[in-house]
């Protein structure tokens, strides 16, 4: 089938093959690939290209090692209540959503494999922070192990598919790639399976990008239909920030995180800087975190929010509930 290739790739193509420097190389093969149509006969030279990305991509990576890089180049240090992941496809918008929700500011181009490291950013979420990592390209024969490392150790996946560019098999691809590396989204009701593979079972959110408004509703309610997710999947857009209070309250709800307040005794409760814990933390857990002394020492505490009555007195044992006010007496 021929590829019908238009005359601006065989000029670019001819300045690819002068240029000497890797990242220039790898510029130029980025603009190379937007410029290939997307049909069955350029799929070979599609492939081709990505092979190439990956090669200077490795050869880059070996120039950093010799000056001192290794691999930790993947390694982001966790920060704020929960570290989530955006992985995806080139193109779909990941950096755009990281920079339109956080503080960050990464590189960003039409143009594919733009990002090459992870770039992290903190978003708030009511009155916490999570922090938001942008990750390169997660395709077939391009993405480092040192990404599937990062993603594992993750909180949660925000899996970012491009609406207008068949969503449902850039979804089918990413979570063929993940489950390759041992890592499978988390069923949302109900445990785990079985894991005698000892896959990593992280809780996911597809973010179906580029609805940017209602006109384009009909087409994320019918890849809704044909997707039968299992995990919730969210309609956004970067451009617009259309159901970014959404996005939030999905990723709190997800990270499966409580915030609680620490009331000294005769005093107002701090209501600015919450303790936050997994669900499932008990009032023994907040006087550990609040200072060793409370564990050995604590003699009373007093919940509001989760109790039966406001000030209610309970044990250690008790189990704390987002938003819960409690105050600890030694």
């Amino acid at each position: 089938m021929p590829t019908n290739l238009p005359p601006d790739y065989y000029e670019v193509e001819k300045r690819y093959r002068a240029a000497s420097d890797p990242s220039e190389k790898a510029a130029l093969l980025e603009e190379m690939y937007t410029l290939v149509p997307k049909h069955k006969g350029t799929d070979h030279l599609r492939a081709d290209i990505r092979r190439q990305l990956s090669r200077l991509n490795q050869e880059a990576q070996a120039q950093r090692k010799k000056g001192g890089g290794h691999a930790g180049d993947y390694q982001v240090e966790k920060e704020g209540a929960g570290q989530a992941v955006l992985i995806g496809p080139a193109n779909t918008g990941k950096s755009s959503l990281l920079e339109a929700l956080t503080n960050a500011q990464p590189d960003i181009s039409p143009a594919p494999y733009t990002t090459w490291r992870p770039q992290p950013g903190m978003m708030a979420v009511l009155d916490i922070q999570v922090q938001l990592v942008d990750t390169p390209a997660m395709e077939d024969q391009l993405a480092e192990p040192g990404l599937f490392h990062l993603v594992r150790s993750s909180d949660l996946i925000l899996l970012v598919v491009d609406l207008q560019a068949d969503p449902l098999e850039q979804v089918a691809d990413s979570l063929l790639l993940l489950r390759q590396h041992r890592i499978a989204p988390r069923p949302r009701h109900g445990p785990p399976p079985e894991n005698p593979e000892r896959i990593a079972y992280l809780p996911l959110i597809v973010l179906v990008n580029k609805d940017d408004d209602e006109s384009q509703d009909e087409l994320f309610s019918i890849c809704c239909e044909l997707l039968e997710a299992e995990w919730p999947i969210l309609p956004v857009s970067a451009h617009t920030g259309r159901n970014f209070e959404a996005l939030k309250t999905l990723v709190f709800e997800q990270l499966g995180i409580v915030r609680v307040y620490a009331k000294p005794p005769g005093k107002e409760p701090d209501l600015e800087r919450p303790f936050v814990f997994k669900r499932g933390a008990s009032v023994h857990d907040l006087a550990r975190k609040v200072h060793r002394d409370f564990v050995e020492h604590l003699k009373s505490a007093r919940v509001w929010g989760s109790a039966e009555f406001p000030g209610q007195m309970v044990a250690r044992e008790y189990l704390l509930e987002d938003g819960d006010i409690v105050e600890l007496k030694m």
